[in-house]
C-alpha cells in the first residue's frame, strides 16, 4: 500500500518554531510530527510514503532519509514548483499512487491515535471511491461540517453553519481508490471545495467517525492541547512508556539523554527532549522542552513551548502559552507571560503582555 502526506505549506502558524525547521520536522513528543504519521502508516502495511513538499526540500530529504531507515519504509518526495493546494499534489504524485490499491492521504499537522486498520476495513466494506475520517467538535459553527447518513454516506458539506446541521468535521485523514486521481487536474486544486462535493453528489464519498482524540497541532496553543491529549492517550494504554518517579506528576515523557535534578518537579503534561537540563527546584508543567533546552534553578515553565537549545535563567517565570524559538537566552529573574520570541534572541527585560513578539 501507498500513502501521501501533504507537507507543502510554509508553517507560518507554528512560528517561531518553523523559522528553524519545516513544520513536519518540528518535534512532537520527541519525534518529528511527520514521523508519528509515517510510523502509523507503516504499522498498517504501507510500504511507500510520498511526501508532497515545496519548502526547504533539501532539509526535508536529509531528515526523511533517517526516518525511512528507522521506520523501515520507502519515502519518496514529490516536489511542487508552485503551491498545488490540497488536491493538486495527488495528481502530481499519480505515478506513485495508481498501482490499483487504495492509498491513504494525510494532512501533516494532525495528531490522533491513527486507527487505520479500522478505516481501511470500513472503506473496503462500502465499496465507494473515498472515505474520510470525521471528528466531533463542540462548536461546529467555527468549521465546515460534514453531513452524512447513518451508513456514513456523505450527503453534503456546510461551511460554518449558523444553525445546527451536525457536529462532525473533516479530520484531514483519508483513504481513496486510485480512480479518484481521474477527478483531479494537474493544477492547483482544493480537495475540500472542488473534489469532495462532487464525490458526495455521486455517493462516492463516505465518512467514518474517528475514535479517540484528534487535534490539528499547526499552531502553538493547539500544539499544547494536542500534546496533552497525546499524553493522556499514552497513559491510558497498558504498558505505555511514560516517565515515573517521585518528582513526576501525571503524564510525562523525559528523553533518556535529558538530565533532571531530583528536586525539580515535572508534570502533568510535560515532554522533555534530548539533552535537556532541568536544574534544582525548577517546576515544569503543561510544556514542551525541545532538544538542548536548559531550565535554570527555581524557574517555572508553564503552558509553553521552549525551542531548541534555549536557556532559561534562574528564578524565571515563562508561562501563558509563551513560545521561544531556537537559541533564545532568558536572563535570571525574568517573567515571560505569553511572549513570542524569535530565534537567537537574548531577553533581559520581562514581558508581561501576552502576544508580544520579540523579533
Amino acid at each position: 500500500m501507498k500513502a501521501l502526506i501533504l507537507v507543502g505549506g510554509f508553517g507560518t502558524r507554528l512560528r517561531p518554531l518553523t523559522l528553524s525547521k519545516p513544520k513536519p520536522l518540528v518535534d512532537f513528543a520527541n519525534k518529528p510530527i511527520v514521523q508519528h504519521q509515517i510510523q502509523a502508516l507503516a504499522d498498517v502495511g504501507v510500504t511507500e510514503v510520498v511526501l508532497a513538499i515545496n519548502y526547504q526540500p533539501d532539509v526535508m530529504r536529509e531528515a526523511l532519509d533517517a526516518i525511512a531507515a528507522e521506520v523501515g519504509v520507502k519515502i519518496t518526495c514529490s516536489q511542487e514548483t508552485e503551491p498545488m493546494g490540497t488536491a493538486g499534489p495527488l495528481a502530481l504524485a499519480r505515478e506513485h499512487l495508481s498501482d490499483g490499491e487504495p492509498f491513504f492521504v494525510f494532512n501533516s499537522d494532525v495528531t490522533c491515535e491513527y486507527p487505520l486498520k479500522e478505516l481501511l476495513a470500513f472503506h473496503k466494506s462500502h465499496g465507494a471511491e473515498g472515505t474520510i475520517f470525521v471528528t466531533k467538535v463542540a462548536e461546529p459553527s467555527k468549521y465546515g461540517v460534514v453531513v452524512h447518513g447513518d451508513d456514513g454516506a456523505i450527503e453534503h458539506f456546510v461551511e460554518k453553519p449558523q444553525t445546527f446541521v451536525g457536529n462532525h468535521i473533516n479530520a484531514g485523514l483519508y483513504i481513496f481508490n486510485p480512480s479518484v486521481l481521474d477527478r483531479i487536474p494537474l493544477e492547483p486544486t482544493s480537495i475540500e471545495k472542488e473534489i469532495f462535493p462532487k464525490m458526495a453528489e455521486e455517493r462516492q464519498l463516505y465518512a467514518m467517525v474517528l475514535p479517540g482524540f484528534w487535534m490539528d497541532i499547526g499552531q502553538p496553543p493547539d500544539y499544547l492541547v494536542g500534546m496533552r491529549l497525546y499524553l493522556a492517550s499514552r497513559a491510558a494504554r497498558a504498558g505505555a512508556e511514560l516517565t515515573t518517579g517521585e518528582n513526576i506528576r501525571g503524564a510525562v515523557i523525559v528523553h533518556p539523554t535529558a538530565t533532571v535534578d531530583p528536586t525539580a518537579v515535572l508534570g502533568p503534561n510535560v515532554v522533555v527532549g534530548p539533552g535537556c537540563v532541568v536544574d534544582a527546584g525548577a517546576r515544569v508543567v503543561g510544556s514542551a522542552l525541545l532538544e538542548g533546552t536548559r531550565v535554570g534553578a527555581h524557574s517555572l515553565v508553564a503552558d509553553s513551548i521552549i525551542g531548541w537549545n534555549s536557556v532559561i535563567g534562574k528564578w524565571c517565570r515563562v508561562e501563558g502559552r509563551a513560545v521561544l524559538g531556537e537559541d533564545v537566552a532568558i536572563a535570571d529573574e525574568i517573567c515571560i507571560n505569553g511572549g513570542i520570541i524569535l530565534p537567537h534572541k537574548g531577553i533581559k527585560a520581562s514581558i508581561y503582555t501576552p502576544g508580544t513578539i520579540v523579533m
